[in-house]
């Protein structure tokens, strides 16, 4: 998918720090070569463009399509709102807080039910979160090996300004909605908006 995409979509985690990563290795797309190069049009920069934010964030076309409804409904600018609404994923936050190496991990531990929000269960990837939600460990999620080798290295990564990491308790919390500064920035929203305005 990165070298579909000609650059880094760090779905590996740490992997993709290191020469182990698929672009480092070989950075040509995908797929037979020989034929002559075109001139990618238009449309096929929009399709790229919405293709891209899709695997960073790794969710699929009907849900992606359903965000972007959302964002269409909203006055202001839609394709921040749209990013507004993927980084407020519970299993972003839970990548974005340090508690997983990638968003897939993340994804995976949520669907386990590894984690609580406000002291409840929640095993739901898309869960939105809002102004205040308290993410957590649950208590016997502590007591696995997996939990100490995924969070002895927090302190070292950075935590987005929307979100506030307690290391003492391993829980974080919703300080503020997502700004302009937060979203990913390696994503052109105004092609993906392009994209689905036809």
């Amino acid at each position: 998918m990165c070298r579909r995409a000609g650059e880094k979509l760090f779905l590996k985690g740490e992997r993709c720090f290191t020469p182990r990563c698929a672009i480092e290795k070989r950075r040509a797309a995908p797929g037979d070569q020989t034929g002559r190069r075109r001139r990618t049009s238009d449309r096929g920069l929009q399709l790229r463009e919405k293709q891209k934010a899709r695997h960073v964030y790794g969710i699929m076309e009907s849900q992606f399509k359903a965000y972007m409804e959302q964002a269409f409904d909203r006055p202001g600018v839609t394709g921040q709102y749209l990013l507004e609404l993927l980084e407020r994923r519970l299993d972003n936050a839970v990548f974005r807080l340090g508690f997983a190496e990638s968003r897939r991990q993340a994804r995976q531990l949520v669907l386990h039910g590894h984690f609580t929000v406000n002291g409840r269960n929640t095993n739901i990837p898309s869960y939105l979160m809002r102004l205040g939600d308290v993410i957590a460990w649950k208590e016997s999620s502590k007591q696995k090996d997996f939990f100490k080798a995924l969070t002895e290295d927090i302190p070292k990564r950075p935590v987005p300004q929307w979100l506030a990491l307690d290391i003492s308790t391993m829980t974080g919390r919703v300080s503020r909605l997502p700004i302009q500064e937060d979203l990913e920035s390696a994503i052109e929203t105004r092609l993906i908006v392009e994209y689905y305005s036809r």
